[in-house]
C-alpha cells in the first residue's frame, strides 16, 4: 500500500496586502469574495471508501488538536458577523460523529446574521439525527451515495450499511431538509453502469442528484486521471437513457452544471472539478477541524487560527489572518499545470 502522508501543509507565505481594498469582506486578488464557509468538524469517518482512505483507516487527529465547541462557535461567529459569510456547510470526515454537532448548528443558526446552513454526510446516522438537526436550525443536507447495489456498496465503502444510508435519505426528506442532494462518484468498472439507475432513484423520491468527478484527494495518493470518469462520459451515459437539456438558470458560484431531465422539472448536476474547473467563480473559504484556514480545497498551505486563538488572540487578529489568507488565494487549483501537487492532507481531513 502506498504510504500515507498526513502532515499539515506549510504555513502560507506572507502576502503583500497593500493593494487589498479597505473592506472587512473576504476578497482576493482576482475580485472574488468568499461568502461560503466550509467547516470540517471532525476527520474521523465510519466508512472506508476506497477512493478516500485505506481499509485500516487513518491516524485520526487527537482530541486536543480539534477545536472545541467554544472555539468552533467563535470562528463561525467571526466569519458570519465580521467577514460577510452567508452560507455555512458542515463537513468531515463524517460530521455526525461529532458529539456537539447539534449544539454547533444551533449556535450558528442563532447568530443575528443567520446564515444558510447545510450538512454533508454519508447518511449512516442521519435517520436518527434528522429531527434534532431540524430543531437546531439546519436547512438542508447533501448525502453521499455512489451505488444502489448492496454488494457494490460493500466493495466501495468496505461496510454493509446501504440500508442505513437509504433510511437517512428518507428521514431527511420527511423532515424537509430540502433540497435533499445526493452526491455520487462513478468509478470505472465498479459502479459507472449505475448512472441511470441513480438518477431514476433520485427523481422518483424527489432528491437532487449530482455526479462528482473523482478528485486527487485520496490519502493513498493513488488517483489516476486516466481512470477517472469524466463529466463528458457521465453525460454520455445519462444521454443514452434520458433527454438532457442545459438548465438556463443562473449558475453563479454553484459548483454543479445542471441539466433538465426529459424536459424538467427534474434536474441532474455534474461537478467537473477536474475537467471543467469553476475556480473563477469560487466563493468558498475553508476551516479544518483542527483550526487551519484553507483558501482552496487543493491548497498546499494553511493558516493556523487555533494556535493564536489559544494564545489569547483577540477577534481583530483572527480577522486579519483570515482576510490575508483569502487575499493570497490562487487564481485556480492548477490541476492542468505540470506543477500541480496533490494536497498532503486527504479529503477526510480537509472537509468536502
Amino acid at each position: 500500500m502506498t504510504a500515507v502522508d498526513l502532515g499539515i501543509p506549510l504555513v502560507r507565505r506572507t502576502t503583500d496586502t497593500s493593494a487589498r481594498p479597505d473592506t472587512t469582506r473576504l476578497v482576493d486578488r482576482f475580485g472574488r469574495i468568499a461568502t461560503d464557509l466550509r467547516v470540517s468538524l471532525i476527520d474521523k469517518c465510519n466508512l472506508r471508501c476506497t477512493y478516500c482512505m485505506p481499509a485500516e483507516g487513518l491516524p485520526w487527529l487527537k482530541r486536543a488538536e480539534l477545536l472545541d465547541t467554544e472555539e468552533m462557535n467563535r470562528l463561525i461567529r467571526i466569519a458570519v458577523e465580521e467577514l460577510g459569510v452567508t452560507t455555512v456547510r458542515f463537513t468531515g470526515g463524517e460530521p455526525l460523529l461529532r458529539q456537539d454537532l447539534v449544539d454547533i448548528i444551533a449556535a450558528t443558526a442563532a447568530l443575528p446574521s443567520r446564515p444558510t446552513t447545510s450538512l454533508t454526510t454519508n447518511g449512516i446516522n442521519l435517520g436518527g439525527f434528522a429531527e434534532p438537526l431540524v430543531r437546531a436550525g439546519l436547512n438542508r443536507v447533501n448525502v453521499s451515495l455512489d451505488t444502489l447495489d448492496r454488494d457494490v456498496f460493500k466493495q466501495l465503502t468496505r461496510r454493509d450499511r446501504l440500508d442505513d444510508v437509504l433510511a437517512g435519505l428518507a428521514a431527511a426528506k420527511e423532515m424537509r431538509l430540502e433540497p435533499v442532494k445526493v452526491n455520487a462518484v462513478l468509478m470505472r468498472g465498479i459502479n459507472d453502469h449505475e448512472a441511470g439507475d441513480l438518477l431514476r432513484f433520485c427523481i422518483e423520491r424527489g432528491y437532487q442528484l449530482r455526479f462528482i468527478e473523482q478528485m486527487p484527494l485520496d490519502a493513498q495518493h493513488e488517483w489516476d486521471r486516466g481512470q477517472m470518469i469524466t463529466a463528458e462520459e457521465i453525460l454520455e451515459r445519462l444521454g443514452s437513457e434520458f433527454a438532457l437539456t442545459p438548465d438556463v438558470a443562473e449558475r453563479g458560484s454553484a459548483p454543479a452544471e445542471r441539466w433538465l431531465v426529459d424536459g424538467g422539472p427534474a434536474t441532474v448536476g455534474v461537478i467537473a472539478s477536474v475537467t471543467r474547473p469553476f475556480c473563477a467563480a469560487c466563493d468558498r473559504t475553508r476551516l479544518t477541524a483542527d483550526g487551519q484556514l484553507r483558501s482552496c480545497l487543493f491548497s498546499t498551505t494553511e493558516t493556523d487560527l487555533r494556535g493564536p486563538m489559544r494564545a489569547g488572540a483577540e477577534d481583530a487578529e483572527l480577522i486579519r489572518l483570515w482576510q490575508e489568507t483569502m487575499w493570497a488565494k490562487a487564481a485556480g487549483h492548477g490541476m492542468d499545470s505540470g506543477e500541480f501537487a496533490q494536497p498532503s492532507r486527504p479529503m477526510s481531513a480537509i472537509g468536502g
